[in-house]
């Protein structure tokens, strides 16, 4: 639960989103995975009235010690519960309350776990599987590659160390003769090399893919589970805290 609340103020009023605003049309789209808008950001705030565009102030606060932080229209939001879905600070509940939301948001996330958890178990179950064989493949064609890429490697550096060295001793009058021994021997090498790693490449990458036509299709079989449990447990944990707040005896003092 995000521990801020933000408003932007604009001729004497503040503009701020509520669970509400959440529902209509243009509030949806907010709530969609390739929104930029953070919802409990000033971003989405201008997002969903486009009258504030290059207008108004932004304005946060993190404490809830007392509600003078707040504008009164905000205060009224939280105290009626309508702005859990952007996320509030439980620092306005007092221990009963803290204690009442705790009680049903544990028992939601072990009903959420009681499902969310064997579908993981059979996800990872499949997945590991068809990893440890796209490893077993890939690492043959890379042990491969090596066989006759090292030699290649070491056929260089037995031309070129000597000819770095020679270069070394007389420093820059020398350096070009250096590249010249030096480039065609890393020719050479790379003429050998690449061929060798393309080879690599084009047994990993079907391998790769393989693992990944098993992987997806598991980890999709998980999210159909998981997904839908997870919002359950959000709709109980969200509406627990909206009637808890609700309830000036599970407010904080100053908050009643």
């Amino acid at each position: 639960m995000c521990e801020f609340a933000s408003w932007v103020e604009y001729e004497g009023k503040a503009y701020f989103l509520t669970n509400a605003d959440l529902e209509t049309k243009e509030g949806k789209k907010l709530l969609e995975p390739d929104s930029i808008a953070d919802i409990s950001g000033h971003g989405a705030i201008r997002c969903y009235y486009p009258e504030l565009e290059g207008k108004g102030t932004n304005k946060e606060c993190v404490d809830f010690s007392t509600p003078d932080n707040f504008p009164k229209a905000i205060v009224k939001a939280i105290k009626q519960g309508k702005m859990s879905k952007i996320g509030i600070s439980l620092d306005i509940l007092n221990e009963a309350g803290k204690k009442e939301y705790e009680k049903i948001r544990q028992s939601a996330l072990a009903e959420y776990k009681k499902i969310e958890q064997p579908a993981l178990a059979e996800y990872r179950k499949i997945e590991q599987l068809a990893y440890d064989e796209y490893l077993k493949i890939k690492q043959l064609a890379y042990d491969e590659y090596l066989k006759i890429e090292q030699p290649a490697y070491d056929e260089y550096r037995k031309i070129e160390q000597p000819a770095l060295a020679e270069y070394r001793k007389i420093e820059q009058p020398a350096y070009d003769e250096y590249l010249k021994i030096k480039q065609p021997a890393y020719d050479e090498y790379r003429k050998i090399e690449q061929p060798a790693y393309d080879e690599y490449l084009k047994i990993k990458q079907p391998a790769y893919d393989e693992y990944l036509k098993i992987e997806q299709p598991a980890l999709a079989e998980y999210r159909k589970i998981e997904q839908p449990a997870l919002a359950e447990y959000r709709k109980i944990e969200q509406f627990a805290y909206d009637n808890i707040v609700k309830q000036a005896k599970y407010r904080v003092k100053v908050w009643k």
